[in-house]
Order: structure tokens, then sequence, then C-alpha cells
């Protein structure tokens, strides 16, 4: 399942960098849930090299993230702006200052990153 959850987000970040065919037998393993010998049948070719390409992209799409950062950057984000939030409530509710300089703290983070 792990797996299967990264894969689409390298897909979703890096997916158009690519090729058109990389990307349509990505998609048919990944997406569509299709078995390797039944996409090699669907494009006349060999059951292993449809695994071959698969873990080309596999390798391509993690060497962008090695290098580019961005989904690691997006969790990151998406973990800030969540604490924002529950600090956001807490100040309603406390109206603790101490709170506002927390959040424009995490927010400058953010701006880093």
């Amino acid at each position: 399942m792990e797996n299967i959850v990264k894969q689409n987000l390298l897909y979703d970040f890096y997916g158009e960098l690519l090729t058109e065919h990389q990307r349509s037998v990505y998609e048919d393993v990944v997406f569509h849930d299709m078995s390797l010998g039944e996409i090699a049948e669907e494009r006349g070719i060999s059951r292993q090299g449809v695994s071959d390409l698969v873990r080309r992209c596999d390798k391509i799409l993690t060497g962008y993230e090695e290098k580019l950062h961005l989904i690691r950057k997006f969790q990151e984000t998406k973990r800030m702006v969540a604490e924002i939030q529950t600090l956001a409530k807490e100040f309603r509710e406390s109206r603790n200052m101490a709170l506002i300089d927390e959040i424009g703290r995490i927010s400058n983070d953010i701006t880093q990153l």
C-alpha cells in the first residue's frame, strides 16, 4: 500500500517529465491496476519489457524527488499549515497573543522552504 501512495505522489509531481509512452504504461500499472501481462499483450511488448519500463520510471521519478524535494516540501508545508490552523483556533478561544508570534514564526518557516 505504501508503495502505491509513493508512486502516486511521485507521478503527481513529476509524471509530466516522463515520455508519453512511459506515462501511459506507468498509468496502466499504477492507476488502472493492470497486470504486466495485460499491458504487454495490449501493447505487443514482452512482460519483462513492461516490468523494466515501470522500474525505470520509478527510478526516474525518485531521482527527480531526490534532486528537487518537491514532495518533501509539499508535505512539510501541509504539516505547517495544519499547525497554523490549530494555533489560530487556540487564539480565537484564548486570545493569547503569544500564539500570534508562533503563527508568524511558522509562516516565516514556510517561506524558507
